[in-house]
C-alpha cells in the first residue's frame, strides 16, 4: 500500500481531531455513568426522562414537516428566481444562525407571548403557545429555518433549469414540472436538510425555554437535573439522550440511504 502524501497526511491528521474531540467527550460521559451505575440506572428506568425525550424528538419532527410544507417552496424561488431585495430575505433566513440563542427566545417570546403577533390571534382561535408543544415547536422551527431552507436551496440550484423547460414544452403546468423532476432531484438534499433541521430543534434550549419551560424538553430536564440533582444526575440523563440520538441517527442514515437507492 502506497504511503499518503504530505498533504494527504496533514488533512488525516487535521481531521482527525474534531472526530477525537467528540469520542473524547463520549469516553468522559460514559466514564462518569461507570462511576455511578444506579444513577444512570435510574435515570434509564425514570418515566419522565422517556417522556421528555421523544416530546423532543416529536416536537422538532413536527417542526421539521411544518419547514418541508413552507421551506421548501421558498428554498426553490430562492434558487430560480430573481426578485428586488432577495439579499435581504436571503440574510433574514440566516439570521438564527448568527443571533444568540437567548436572543432567538425573546423574539419568540415576543411572538407567541398571550398578546404577541402571533400568540393573539392563536388564542382567539384556541391555540396557545407559552407553556404548550405549540409553543416548543415554534421555536424549533424559528431557529431551523437557515439549515433546511439553505440546504433545499442547494439541492434546487444544481438541479438544471432546462430540465424543466423540457417539461414544460410538453405541455407541463410549472407545478407539475416541479413535482415531478425539481422534488424528486432535491431528494438528498431535502433528506439532508431535514436532518439537519430536525437535530438543530432536538439540540435547541434558550429558545424554547422562555416560551415553554413547561412540558420539559430533554435540554431543559437537563438543567433542571443540574440544577437540583447536581452534575451526575444530569450527565445521566444526557448519556441516555445520547444513546437515544446515536440510536436515531444511524436508523435515520440507514432508511435515508435506501430511500435516495429506490429513488435513484
Amino acid at each position: 500500500m502506497n504511503r499518503p502524501d504530505l498533504f494527504t497526511s496533514v488533512c488525516i491528521f487535521a481531521g482527525s481531531l474534531p472526530v477525537l474531540l467528540i469520542i473524547l467527550g463520549l469516553l468522559v460521559l460514559t466514564g462518569l455513568q461507570v462511576a455511578d451505575p444506579e444513577t444512570f440506572i435510574d435515570a434509564i428506568l425514570d418515566p419522565s426522562v422517556i417522556d421528555s425525550i421523544l416530546l423532543t424528538f416529536t416536537a422538532a419532527a413536527c417542526s421539521t414537516l411544518i419547514l418541508f410544507a413552507i421551506g421548501t417552496p421558498l428554498a426553490y424561488l430562492l434558487s430560480r428566481q430573481k426578485f428586488p431585495l432577495k439579499s435581504v430575505v436571503e440574510g433574514l433566513i440566516d439570521l438564527p444562525l448568527v443571533i444568540p440563542h437567548t436572543v432567538a427566545g425573546i423574539i419568540v417570546y415576543l411572538l407567541c407571548m398571550r398578546q404577541g403577533l402571533l400568540g393573539l390571534p392563536g388564542s382567539l382561535v384556541g391555540i396557545r403557545f407559552e407553556e404548550t408543544i405549540a409553543g416548543i415547536i415554534i421555536a424549533m422551527l424559528f431557529v431551523s429555518v437557515p439549515y433546511y431552507v439553505n440546504t433545499v436551496r442547494e439541492g434546487f440550484s444544481r438541479v438544471p433549469v432546462r430540465l424543466e423547460q423540457v417539461a414544460r414544452s410538453l405541455g407541463a403546468t410549472p407545478g407539475r414540472a416541479f413535482v415531478q423532476i425539481s422534488l424528486p432531484l432535491t431528494t438528498r438534499h431535502i433528506l439532508t436538510g431535514g436532518l439537519m433541521a430536525w437535530g438543530r430543534g432536538v439540540s435547541e434550549f434558550a429558545a424554547v425555554v422562555m416560551i415553554a419551560y413547561h412540558p420539559m424538553i430533554i435540554s431543559t430536564l437537563i438543567y433542571q437535573r443540574f440544577n437540583t440533582g447536581g452534575l451526575y444526575a444530569a450527565t445521566a440523563v444526557a448519556f441516555v439522550m445520547v444513546v437515544f440520538s446515536l440510536l436515531l441517527f444511524v436508523f435515520i442514515r440507514i432508511l435515508g440511504g435506501r430511500l435516495l437507492s429506490e429513488v435513484r
